[in-house]
């Protein structure tokens, strides 16, 4: 049983690490009040995107220290939820050992080769702002909830 001063560790999972896993990395180190140790990691990872590091800096979260990391990395480190956020990563994510929650979430890929092209902008905001509308409902899904005395 995690005692209430343990951070709850949190992996982002997708196939490349370059995009929505970084984002949702950065996003839920950003929102969570330091709750919980977040990762994130890929089945073939790559390097971080620039338009994602763009995108995410327009909200005020520099992610351009994070790197892209390999799955298999991160098994024995006793992860206690894995956040998928695309199809591929979901299917070829190895078993992490113990009560590990799995979560899938399947998320548009905004990738559109290495180019960071003005036109691409809209495709990395709208990524960036379902990942977050994710992450808000993941939080508030794990508030406990106070029952409220009628005086």
């Amino acid at each position: 049983m995690r005692s209430e001063n343990t951070k709850t560790k949190v992996l982002f999972l997708c196939t490349g690490n370059s995009c929505r896993s970084q984002m949702a990395e950065g996003l839920l180190r950003w929102m969570g009040n330091s709750k919980y140790d977040v990762y994130s990691a890929g089945v073939a990872p790559s390097r971080v995107h620039p338009m994602s590091i763009l995108v995410m800096q327009e909200l005020g979260v520099d992610i351009s220290g994070q790197s892209s990391d390999l799955v298999d990395d991160y098994l024995d480190m006793g992860i206690d939820i894995v956040i998928s956020v695309c199809d591929h990563a979901a299917q070829n994510c190895p078993v992490f050992p113990g009560d590990v929650e799995r979560i899938h979430w399947s998320i548009e890929d905004p990738f559109h080769g290495w180019s960071v092209e003005e036109r691409y902008i809209p495709r990395y905001r709208k990524t960036r702002d379902e990942l977050r509308a994710r992450i808000e409902g993941f939080l508030q899904a794990r508030v406990p909830h106070r029952r409220t005395e009628l005086t």
